[in-house]
């Protein structure tokens, strides 16, 4: 629940591949825990985070300060003889787990489709997430108002001094509101871990210039309770670059990708995989005002109509890095 998991997992793997000598290349760690910014050295045996209940995280994080420091200071080579390149925590498993490479071996790409009869709007309404594409097409629609932006709830938000901060949450009460669309997959019949990148395919279109498009993983436990996992967003003028500002033509279709970063969460049997869209989460990100002007100053806007498609032809869906053993 940090800002930076996909890019410090980039990040080793680039000191990897570029590194100038075979020691370099042989010392590179990390290690990736269930926590928020800063906090995760502090983890208890019962880790919480936000609201959400993960086990025992606790990790003795100083000892491998000392043990680093014992390697590269000391020249004691049996410091680190043992230590395993990559350590993450499964969430939902509640248990740490090591691996050589990244992925981790056995990881395969899985797509989980967004369908529905074109009333997705809540988890009331009828959005469906499937693992083989729907035949049938359809379309969702919602309203997104920037005077009445969806609340941030947990996820990664830092330092905004709201009551809930970083973490995972219960989005089952913001799930009601109407311009969320929920896609939600029948109780699993069997456990599934994902531990990896994300990335959402969306092909959508509105009647502004220029909106946003969000969407947010969510584990929905069998007692109702709905954690958010991961998230993501797109800003349209930046579709094509951050280097340029394409705008929409209204009424038009695109089919753009959203980055949701990386995660590593279990899925256990009889819990549900659902997928939030919408146009807005704030104050993690700014609000679009939907009218293709100057974002750092303007202060008026225009409610935006837009609409998610799904089924042959225009698919939407969630790539899951899936591994099962």
């Amino acid at each position: 629940y940090d800002y930076g998991p996909a890019e410090t997992l980039r990040m080793f793997q680039v000191f990897q591949d570029t590194a100038e000598s075979e020691a370099a290349r042989n010392n590179q760690f990390i290690i990736i825990g269930p926590g928020t910014h800063c906090n995760f050295p502090s983890s208890p045996e019962a880790t919480v985070v936000g609201e959400r209940e993960l086990g025992d995280a606790s990790l003795d994080v100083y000892d491998l300060q000392i043990r680093w420091f014992d390697y590269w200071l000391k020249g004691d080579a049996s410091a680190f003889s043992d230590m395993p390149k990559i350590q993450y925590y499964v969430m939902g498993k509640n248990e740490w787990r090591h691996a050589d490479t990244w992925p981790p071996a056995g990881m395969s790409e899985e797509r989980w489709y967004l369908a529905g009869a074109g009333n997705a709007n809540s988890r009331l309404g009828d959005g469906v997430l499937l693992r083989g594409e729907p035949a049938a097409k359809g379309e969702d629609e919602f309203e997104y108002d920037p005077a009445s932006p969806v609340p941030s709830l947990g996820g990664h938000t830092c330092c905004t001094g709201m009551p809930t901060e970083a973490g995972g949450y219960d989005q089952s009460e913001t799930e009601l509101r109407e311009d969320i669309l929920v896609y939600t997959s029948e109780p699993l019949a069997e456990g599934i871990e994902v531990t990896g990148a994300l990335r959402v395919v969306l092909t959508v279109s509105s009647n502004a210039v220029d909106t946003d498009f969000t969407a947010k993983l969510v584990d929905v436990y069998p007692d109702g309770r709905a954690f958010n996992i991961q998230e993501g967003a797109l800003r349209m003028r930046f579709r094509e670059g951050l280097d340029r500002e394409v705008f929409m033509s209204p009424g038009e279709r695109y089919q753009i990708e959203l980055d949701l970063h990386a995660t590593s969460n279990y899925f256990p049997a009889g819990h549900r995989i659902r997928l939030e869209v919408s146009s807005s989460n704030f104050p993690r990100w700014e609000r679009n005002m939907n009218t293709g002007g100057d974002t750092s100053n303007e202060s008026k806007w225009v409610v935006a109509k837009n609409t998610v498609y799904h089924g042959v032809g225009q698919a939407s869906y969630i790539v899951l890095p899936v591994i099962r053993n």
